[in-house]
Order: C-alpha cells, then structure tokens, then sequence
C-alpha cells in the first residue's frame, strides 16, 4: 500500500520554496498517493491553496498535519523547531546536506528516521540528478548576485559586469567547472564579463573549451593558478562541491586578504561548509558581511530567492524518485532503482552514506541492510 505524503510549509529564513507542484501532486495522485500539503505552504511559489486542492491534494491546516504522513517531502534541512516531529516510523525526502549540518544529523539518529538527501541520489555514472536543477539555479544565479553587490551603494568596487566600449569588462572567477561552476561561467560570460573558470579535471574543462569556444578562460586549478586568479578578481564564486563530504577550503584567508577592495565573493558551496575560509552562512534577510574589505554573499538557500522557478525545476527532478518511494517503501524503492541507495543517508539511528559517516565521525552502515523489509 502506498505511503500518505506530506508537504510542509519551508520555515527557513526567507525560504519560498516548496517541495512540490501541483502537477506534481496530480502524478502522485493518479498514482494512488494521498499528497497531504500544509496550508499556505505554496504562497512564496506563487502557488495557492486552491491550486493544490484542484490538483488532488488535501489541505491541511497545521504543520503537524502534515509532518503526521509516512513519507515528508521538503526542500531544506530541519530546522531546530521541526525536530519534533521527526519519529522512527517517518520516511524523510529532502535536502539534507549533514556535513555541514550536523546538529540535523543528530536528530536524525536521535529519532532513528529514515531520511534521503536529494544531493547524495547518484547514478551509476556518477550524477547527481537531484542537485543538477538547483546547482543550475544557483550557479545562474551567482553572477546576477555578484553583480548587485559590485555595485558601489552595495558596497563593491562600482564595476559593470560588462564594462563599456574602451573599459575592461569585470574579471570573474569561477572555481569549479561542475554544474553550479559551468552555469556560473555561462551566465557570466552572457554578460560581457571577463571569465575564468578553474578545475583540477582537464577533460572537463576541455568540454568547457569545446562548447564556449574560448569565451571562457579555462585553467588547470593549482596553488599558483588559484592565488593569481584570487588576487585579480572583481567578482570570486565558489563552486566547489563533494557530494555528502564537506566542500574543501580552496581559498584560504590570506588569499581573501589579498583580493582588491570592494571585490565580491558569493560562495555557492555554503550550504556544504564553503570553499573558501572567510565564508559563514548568511540568509536572503542579510545576504552579505564585509572582511578585508572584501564583500561576502553566502546565503546557504540561494535558489529561494526564485522560488517559481526552482520549485517546478526542483519537482521535475524529483518527482520520479519521490514517486517510487511513496509506492513501494524506502526499502522496495532503493531495490528497484539503485541511484536511491547512494541518497540514503539515516536508518533507524544509523548513518548510511560513506562520505557523511566520514565527516561526522562515525561508521557507515549499509542501508539495504539497514532498512527493514
């Protein structure tokens, strides 16, 4: 019998999105899925309560309603206030990200819940399909932040991305050419900024090269490269990522210590430690703090910023995977598609995912064993 499917309403600071559509709802539905979504969980999306309902889904009044289903469908991590609601018996579906958030790792094991990360669901050739559309929202997005805040009433430098007929254009360097570091990069370049883009993989830059013809500046990433690049930079973005790990540090403080005054950083990578050591987590509310005179953005839920947009990419994504666990069970699901056992991170008090185990200091379990039935 298929699991009950709760949609609760994001409490994040400034979160807009949520995790699902109504045409998302509808596919469960047509499925046999009762989706239960908490009242006005769809607002910041531009979604009503109404469009739910048309869709099949039940209204529910409080977030307790709809935390109370078998399977909890989000978009971000628990927040302190919803630990509450976890339990032994509840299948969780969400960004989880437990390197960087290890208090929510805690509770998970406290409550011995069944939790699957989107960012960890990965496929036999190594993709990650459930972070590609968000790292794809946040990596477009980057330059457009940088961008505001390189102006000089935000507090950067007061140089256009594009320059002007006789000006230098901005000099913006991406570190990381994956999907958030690639979209970046692109975006960047649309504007007329000067780019480089920097990673240790060469035949990923060299598709890079292929595509952009030359746009894009590539470089082999290495203490030299980086340190030069670092220090030449208007606009730095940070896009290096290991999945489930904590990102590493590539830029250290004396790095940031030597970039221009009124340079930007916008670390994408925040939401799993950031890459670069002057980066602590800051919200859409107060997106930005100042060291060595250098402008910081690490707002660690970028893509809320457009929660429309990153909703239908988000469900789109998700909507697949979502779909076999709420039929056939966390246990039946990961048997029938082999990328969920990767996305499996908590069972019954245990940590199931290598890398996060790593990090946290703990052994990993197997989760086909883990996981009862």
């Amino acid at each position: 019998m298929a699991l009950t499917v709760g949609v609760p309403k994001e409490i994040k600071t400034a979160e807009h999105r949520v995790a699902m559509t109504p045409d998302g709802v509808r596919e469960l539905e047509r499925a046999g899925v009762e989706v239960y979504v908490e009242s006005g969980a769809g607002e910041g999306a531009s979604i009503s309560d109404t469009d739910f309902a048309a869709a099949g889904a039940r209204i529910v009044r409080t977030a307790a309603d709809a935390w109370s289903q078998e399977l909890v469908v989000k978009v971000k991590e628990p927040k302190p206030e919803e630990f509450g609601f976890l339990r032994s018996d509840l299948t969780l579906f969400t960004y989880l990200h437990l390197a960087a958030y290890p208090e929510v790792a805690k509770a998970l094991i406290a409550a011995a819940t069944t939790a699957i990360a989107y960012e960890t669901v990965q496929t036999d050739n190594g993709a990650l399909p459930l972070l590609a559309p968000m790292s794809e929202v946040a990596g477009r997005l980057a330059p457009q932040m940088g961008a505001h805040f390189l102006e000089r009433h935000n507090g950067g430098r007061g140089v256009l991305m594009g320059g002007a007929p006789g000006v230098r254009p901005a000099k913006v360097v991406v570190l990381g050419a994956g999907n958030v570091g690639w979209n970046a990069a692109w975006i960047a370049a649309g504007m007329e900024a000067e780019v480089v883009l920097l990673d240790k993989n060469l035949d990923r830059l060299r598709w890079v090269d292929q595509i952009h013809k030359g746009r894009i500046m590539t470089l082999a990433s290495n203490r030299g490269a980086l340190e030069r690049s670092v220090a030449d930079a208007d606009l730095l973005i940070g896009a290096v990522l290991v999945a489930g790990g904590r990102a590493p540090v590539v830029v250290t403080e004396d790095m940031v210590r030597g970039m221009k005054p009124g340079a930007v950083i916008v670390d994408v990578a925040v939401d799993q430690g950031g890459c670069i050591e002057t980066t602590r987590e800051t919200t859409h509310n107060d997106p930005t703090y100042v060291v060595h005179r250098v402008v910081h953005y690490a707002v660690g839920n970028m893509p809320g910023a457009v929660p429309h947009t990153s909703t239908s990419a988000l469900t789109n994504a998700t909507l697949p995977y979502l779909l076999e666990v709420a039929v056939h069970g966390a246990a039946g699901a990961i048997r029938r598609d082999p990328s969920l056992v990767h996305g499996v991170n908590a069972v019954g008090g245990q940590i199931t995912n290598g890398p996060v185990a790593e990090f946290l200091g703990v052994e990993a379990v197997n989760p086909e064993l883990a996981l009862p039935g």
